[in-house]
């Protein structure tokens, strides 16, 4: 059984992430998915709140700071990926490889799409809904899951595999450059 964790003891997308810079890209990717976990472990928490409590402030807030990381964060953490980790290992003659990051590709496309659904279950839930809301429907539940287990499978599999391997084949120029574009493409 997973422990409670308080709404407010859930760290907010980009306060105390781990230290990585984008010297080091690979540990960038790996500290923006202890970010997407922290994410999935506030809407869990989230869904749990609302079955307990129905809505409260600190729903609507969880909701806005899981709306702002996976609205701002985690495109760029896909395009990061499409960019730089995946071409690499598409280019190598491994098609069980080529077949998982087909697939990563594919997850890209499907977490887009399904966050727009997730993104409109989580707004109704930063205001104060009608009279009388007590909860997430079963269906919207179920998709609240769908979208948590969706990215749970797709990290998974890029820190079990891909990762390492990318890295492996990376030269040091490579992964340099690699670092310049992520701070390019954020404004830094």
């Amino acid at each position: 059984m997973a422990t409670s964790i308080p709404l407010s003891q859930i760290t907010l997308p980009g306060h105390r992430a781990p230290g990585a810079g984008f010297e080091a890209p690979f540990e960038m990717l790996d500290a923006c998915h202890e970010r997407v976990h922290r994410m999935l472990a506030l809407l869990a928490r989230l869904q749990q709140h609302a079955g307990v409590h129905g809505w409260s402030e600190q729903i609507g807030q969880a909701a806005v700071d899981v709306m702002r990381y996976f609205d701002q964060a985690a495109p760029h953490h896909h395009d990061d990926e499409e960019r730089h980790v995946f071409p690499p290992l598409l280019a190598g003659s491994d098609p069980v490889l080529h077949t998982m990051v087909q697939r990563l590709q594919q997850d890209h496309r499907d977490m887009e799409a399904t966050w727009a659904q997730v993104r409109e279950v989580l707004a109704f839930v930063t205001q104060p809904p009608p009279a009388g809301w007590r909860d997430f429907t079963p269906e919207q539940t179920a998709l609240l899951n769908h979208f948590a287990g969706l990215y749970q499978r797709h990290i998974d599999d890029e820190d079990g595999i891909v990762y390492p391997v990318a890295q492996a084949q990376l030269s040091a120029q490579a992964l340099q450059a690699m670092g310049a574009d992520m701070m390019r493409r954020r404004g830094v």
